[in-house]
């Protein structure tokens, strides 16, 4: 059962690594950007090509796949993104709907379709046994990494110039404007930042989750179950909602591996029957 959790809680740490990206540019930004996990599968291929092709280390994969993906989502941002900030929720989510399609079609055209994999470092592979837990030591390094990103992340966002700045653009970018911030700039940097840590999600998961063209489509609904379940206007809920999401996921496929993401889909409709704003955004939705 220990083993279960642990592996659990490292499958959360995870999704909530992918997912944070669509919170912030959902909850900060106020865009409904779906096509997210693109971002995620552009930083798994990146990982998976330059250690099978180039035979570049694993963790220098790391940083590349985050600054690879992130300057390739400052330019998107630039580019495509940017005139549909003010456009109606709908247009956002078919617009952003059409990007996936053409993403998954590039790859798997570029690529193939077939299934890629990675292989960790031998110092990441196997397990520690501790009593009566296994703990897996790629899923321990997930934790650390993912935990301290996320602090790295909450830090930024609540308790620096940049985050103060941000907020006040989401609240009043007339305003900001006016008092001298580059709102262009700082929507362009939260966009980056959000993209670069999709693709660094998408580079840690590849070993854990596989890697095809068809990512996108099959952990988008995971992506906006941690977002609504979660709520948006702040990094906990999500986090938290992934941690959960993540427990049962593990947990339900292992003793009743016949109902699939059936538990998740039912603790997902019992919590927003609770909480139809989210675990931990405010009543209203406001921010």
């Amino acid at each position: 059962m220990l083993t279960l959790l642990f592996d659990g809680v490292a499958y959360g740490m995870l999704l909530f690594m992918l997912a944070v990206g669509l919170a912030v540019t959902l909850g900060l930004m106020n865009f409904i950007n779906l096509a997210h996990g693109a971002f995620a599968m552009a930083g798994g291929y990146v990982t998976v090509l330059l250690m099978n092709r180039a035979g570049v280390p694993f963790l220098w994969c790391l940083p590349i796949a985050f600054f690879g993906v992130g300057a390739l989502g400052a330019l998107l941002e630039r580019t495509l993104y940017r005139p549909m900030y003010a456009k109606p929720h709908l247009d956002q989510v078919l617009f952003s709907i059409g990007l996936v399609f053409m993403a998954v079609t590039a790859v798997d055209y570029a690529v193939g379709s077939m299934q890629q994999n990675i292989q960790v470092p031998a110092w990441l592979q196997g397990r520690f046994d501790i009593e009566w837990v296994g703990i897996g030591k790629y899923r321990l390094f997930l934790i650390v990494v993912c935990g301290a990103l996320t602090l790295t992340l909450q830090w930024v966002l609540s308790r620096t110039r940049f985050g103060s700045q941000l907020r006040a653009s989401v609240d009043d970018s007339r305003v900001a404007g006016g008092l001298g911030l580059n709102v262009s700039r700082i929507f362009l940097l939260t966009f980056a930042v959000g993209s670069g840590l999709a693709g660094l999600g998408g580079a840690l998961g590849a070993e854990v989750l596989g890697l095809d063209p068809g990512f996108p489509l099959k952990y988008m609904i995971y992506f906006l179950i941690v977002c609504s379940v979660g709520g948006t206007t702040t990094l906990t809920g999500p986090l938290l909602a992934a941690l959960l999401l993540g427990i049962a996921d593990v947990t339900g496929k292992y003793y009743v591996p016949k109902l699939g993401a059936f538990i998740v889909y039912t603790l997902m409709i019992v919590i927003l029957l609770v909480r139809p704003q989210g675990l931990f955004a405010r009543a209203g939705g406001g921010r």
